[in-house]
């Protein structure tokens, strides 16, 4: 029986065998309008995770829109960072560097010879300087890296330059570049925002096919507005502080966005002084930008995205196989070969609990299928903790991961679930899992005790062992849940094991009962 949790290809290294040579580091040099950037990736995989990452705030594009040049110290920062970058992807035994440059370089008179420094500074690699189409479309290709089904309008938000691409359907369609980045608006307005409107407003007139995102999701890309969501979960408290997936309603976000560009003084906007101070000065640029957007555009929804242009070089270099895969699953099987003791008994999990959510009354959305399956991978990644505290832990780590391919509330359910697996699902919850659980449905939060005490008691019968669970079946009928053990397990019967039984049986209105065959 197949489940959401395989994976096709060969065999990769287990456990502890996976390094950084078994995983051939890739890395990637964003050399942006604001920011140069080098991210190291384990690998060109469905759903890579970052090993290392560092960004220095240069403004390279701080005024190129009014003098044509990169700035003197702007370019002695990013040089200085790149040989740092070099000899750190020297270390890390990076075996594929690539370097991208986008707006500022792409625009400044100076910028060829910037980059015939910047080449030698990271040790001969080739810094590729894109045009705004490809900067759009590599952003689109981070939002399929990031997101499962991705369909909406993207926006990369950089200090030159704004990218929009329209993203359905896995295939990218219209797309276009503008120059409405932070920096060069602060630099062709005399950093008066007043000014700013009217050119925004003239530029995205210019571009026809933007109403195509009217009722569909757009995908928030780029340091501004990640910057811009902080803030937003600042104010209103948001427990889960995630950046990738999160979630703002239009007109709350069209709300939000006009309180910060109006701020009279910026330092008085609450939960401000969680930035930094460079992020601080494009902020009400951003905030503008991205209101006049949501005003043209009218999507469903704001969904702040951590993947992008960088994380679609990658995308593109995946294979065709490599991409059809799911990017939750990919990670919650790799994490589970990682940090559990069985990733075999992890796939039983799956197999085992189908049973239970093939039942009528408790049948579930492809989606929530998928979602349980990654819990089942991933819930026995606390057992190196100690047993009072592996709950909280397992909580903790899964609400944070870097997962992509998962929204916010399919992210509470999946840490939700494995918490409940360690503490009991009748336990009451404390700290963050007591501030989670109103994020999600009651349907959501009742699926997540189900799960929890189904992995509670499949753990009872296999000692975390493969191979015991799947000889163990689960049947239903319509006011009882049968366990069937074989006679050669007959000796795992006992009143620990009865009682998870009997909490799980409970949660879906049966009684439980063991029958032990003969032979």
């Amino acid at each position: 029986m197949q489940f959401f949790g395989e994976r096709g290809g060969g065999a990769r290294p287990s456990g502890e065998q996976r390094t950084l040579n078994a995983l051939e580091p890739m890395g990637v040099v964003d050399i942006g309008s604001n920011s140069v950037r080098l991210v190291v990736y384990d690998g060109a995989i469905r759903s890579p995770t970052p090993l290392f990452n560092e960004k220095v705030l240069c403004g390279l594009g701080r005024s190129v829109a009014t003098t044509g040049m990169l700035g003197e110290e702007s370019v002695a920062r990013a040089l200085l960072a790149m040989r740092r970058f070099h000899a750190i992807a020297s270390i890390l035994e990076v075996k594929n560097l690539r370097a991208i440059a986008t707006a500022a370089v792409r625009d400044a008179s100076d910028g060829p010879a910037f980059i015939r420094n910047a080449e030698q500074a990271l040790g001969g690699v080739k810094v590729e300087v894109l045009t705004g189409e490809q900067e759009a479309r590599y952003a689109a290709e981070g939002i399929l890296m990031g997101f499962l089904h991705a369909d909406g309008i993207a926006g990369d938000l950089g200090g030159g330059s704004l990218e929009l691409i329209d993203v359905a359907a896995k295939a990218l369609n219209s797309a276009t570049t503008l120059p409405l980045g932070g920096l060069r608006l602060i630099d062709t307005t005399g950093d008066r925002i007043d000014r700013a409107q009217p050119a925004i407003d003239a530029a995205m007139a210019r571009v026809d096919w933007l109403k195509r995102g009217m009722g569909r999701p757009f995908y928030a890309v780029g340091g501004t507005w990640r910057a811009l969501a902080k803030v937003h979960m600042e104010q209103t408290n948001y427990p889960l502080r995630v950046m990738h997936g999160y979630t703002i309603a239009t007109r709350d976000a069209i709300a939000f966005c006009e309180q910060l560009r109006r701020a009279k003084k910026l330092a008085n906007v609450p939960g401000i002084e969680e930035l930094a101070r460079a992020r601080r000065e494009v902020l009400p640029y951003g905030a503008l930008v991205l209101e006049r957007l949501l005003r043209t555009i009218q999507p469903s929804e704001v969904v702040i995205s951590v993947f992008g242009i960088r994380e679609g070089l990658l995308f593109s270099k995946l294979t065709a196989h490599e991409r059809a895969k799911d990017p939750l699953l990919c990670f919650a099987e790799d994490y589970a070969r990682m940090r559990s003791r069985s990733i075999e008994h992890a796939r039983e999990l799956c197999r085992w609990t189908d049973a239970i959510f093939a039942v009528p009354d408790q049948r579930e959305a492809p989606e929530e299928t998928r979602l349980r399956h990654a819990a089942c991978l991933m819930s026995d990644i606390g057992w190196r903790a100690h047993p009072d505290y592996r709950g909280a832990q397992s909580l903790n780590v899964l609400a944070h991961a870097a997962l992509g391919g998962i929204d916010h509330p399919g992210r509470i359910f999946l840490a939700l679930s494995v918490y409940y697996r360690h503490v009991g699902p009748g336990e009451e919850g404390d700290g963050l899992s007591e501030q989670l659980k109103p994020l999600v449905t009651k349907r959501a939060h009742k699926r997540a005790r189900i799960v929890g005490a189904a992995i509670r008691a499949a753990h009872m019968l296999s000692i975390g062992v493969a191979g015991v669970i799947d000889e163990t079946p689960l049947s239903f009928e319509p006011q009882k849940m049968v366990l069937t053990l074989p006679k050669s397990y007959a000796g795992l019967d006992g009143e620990r094991l009865r009682r998870r039984l009997d909490n799980l049986a409970q949660l879906l209105d049966r009684s439980a009962e063991i029958k032990t065959l003969n032979k």
